[in-house]
């Protein structure tokens, strides 16, 4: 059953809607346009559940989990990125991919420390083909020496060398990404390292964590090509009391070397938000890089979906004046529902919310604050949450030349028929 409205029912509530918006100095039409400049990136691993095309049948570990067996993941890198086409092609506006290590192309296996621009020239190309840009992520889990669950920080300096080696390297591809595409690629560091139970030594591993990353970014790479990002964690499945690379390690890490500091909204206390994070963090370091998460109880990295939360997220970056120094990226992997609808969804929502957040009118809630009016300002902030915002994204969604409202779902459909249902497990 397709709900596809009209293209004049369509146009009539767009119209209607930018009426009520304009009642209240909102432009419509200038909120689309900034809309239009700004990509989400989504992440690769959901279309396969994580495991990459490195040594697929190994599995995950690492603090890394996907839960689920709906039919159809992704089994080599054409089927992947043919999700991936389906999915762009449900989702409005030019976005970004996210991309692990353990992902390249390559006839024979390579070591993760010897992993060479050439291993990703295929995706290179279908980035250029497509109007993508690349993000990159070193791989520093499910691997026979992250076993233990140590890497960066490891008590062993061979295999402690080999993670540096192996990040230093993931650097030069992200270079080699922002280089060939002209378009700076964010290459961002998490690790797993911690421990399951109270350490006796909480320091010892973050002086080694600390002097791994110094390694690792010692070579000055041209910011045109390569953005470094460092990733903090509260805790782990296998980390549930220890997390080297906490959110105060790591912040002290971003501002003392001025790189980007990730924030994923799934690694902090489940009633603690990023978004009251970002207005703070961009007073001292240059750029944020957000994984777009949520998390159900623990950092269960769910589709993401239209909450509070993600509203506030998206508000905050544009109260901020963030968006050009808030990079946004999502992190889900649900194996339980179909993958490129699980992209669709959880895309289509982060767009959808900061479309929500450019639509506030943004200079009377100020002038209310600075006038002492916190009545007016409440007022106005909840009579917002029944302007016809649908409306403004149906239209956006339909100038885009994606499908309106559920239509996306009979693309989904028509797709798992046709192509993903004839994937053996």
């Amino acid at each position: 059953m397709s709900f596809k409205p009209s293209e004049s029912q369509i146009t009539s509530a767009f119209e209607i809607a930018k009426e009520r918006y304009a009642a209240f100095d909102v432009d419509v039409d200038a909120a689309m346009e900034t809309l239009k400049t700004v990509p989400i990136s989504l992440h690769c691993w959901q279309g396969d559940d994580v495991l990459g095309f490195e040594d697929p049948d190994r599995g995950l570990s690492g603090g890394i989990m996907a839960t689920g067996n709906y039919p159809g993941k992704a089994r080599s890198i054409d089927e992947l990125r043919s999700d991936l086409d389906k999915a762009y092609s449900l989702i409005p506006g030019d976005h970004r991919l996210n991309l692990h290590a353990s992902y390249l192309d390559s006839d024979s296996k390579v070591a993760r420390n010897e992993i060479l621009p050439e291993h990703f020239a295929s995706w290179a190309d279908w980035a250029k083909e497509n109007n993508h840009g690349i993000d990159f992520n070193p791989t520093l889990f499910s691997h026979p020496l992250a076993d233990d669950g140590f890497t960066l920080a490891h008590q062993d300096e061979s295999i402690r060398n080999f993670w540096i080696e192996h990040c230093i390297a993931s650097r030069e591809i992200g270079a080699y990404f922002g280089k060939e595409l002209d378009n700076p690629c964010i290459t961002n560091v998490w690790i797993p390292d911690g421990y399951k139970d109270t350490p006796a030594d909480r320091l010892a591993p973050r002086a080694r964590l600390k002097d791994a990353l110094d390694k690792v970014f010692e070579k000055e790479l041209n910011p045109a090509h390569n953005l470094d990002a460092v990733e903090c964690k509260l805790f782990g499945l296998g980390s549930e009391s220890y997390v080297v690379g906490s959110h105060e390690f790591y912040m002290g890490y971003a501002i003392a070397n001025q790189t980007v500091l990730c924030l994923d909204a799934g690694h902090f206390h489940p009633t603690e938000t990023i978004a009251d994070k970002i207005s703070s963090v961009l007073l001292y370091v240059p750029e944020i890089l957000l994984h777009v998460s949520r998390g159900v109880r623990w950092d269960s990295d769910h589709v993401v979906t239209l909450s509070d939360d993600l509203q506030a997220i998206m508000q905050e970056i544009v109260r901020s004046d963030g968006l050009e120094r808030v990079h946004i990226g999502l992190d889900f992997f649900d194996a339980s529902i179909n993958r490129v609808g699980a992209w669709a969804i959880g895309t289509r929502n982060a767009v959808r919310a900061l479309l929500m957040a450019l639509l506030e009118p943004r200079e009377l809630l100020r002038q209310y604050e600075a006038d002492g009016d916190y009545t007016s300002r409440l007022a106005l902030l909840e009579e917002l949450k029944g302007l016809p915002f649908g409306a403004i994204w149906d239209y956006y969604c339909h100038v885009q030349g994606v499908p309106v409202g559920m239509g996306f779902m009979d693309e989904i459909k028509i797709y798992e028929a046709d192509v993903l249902s004839k994937r053996e497990a």
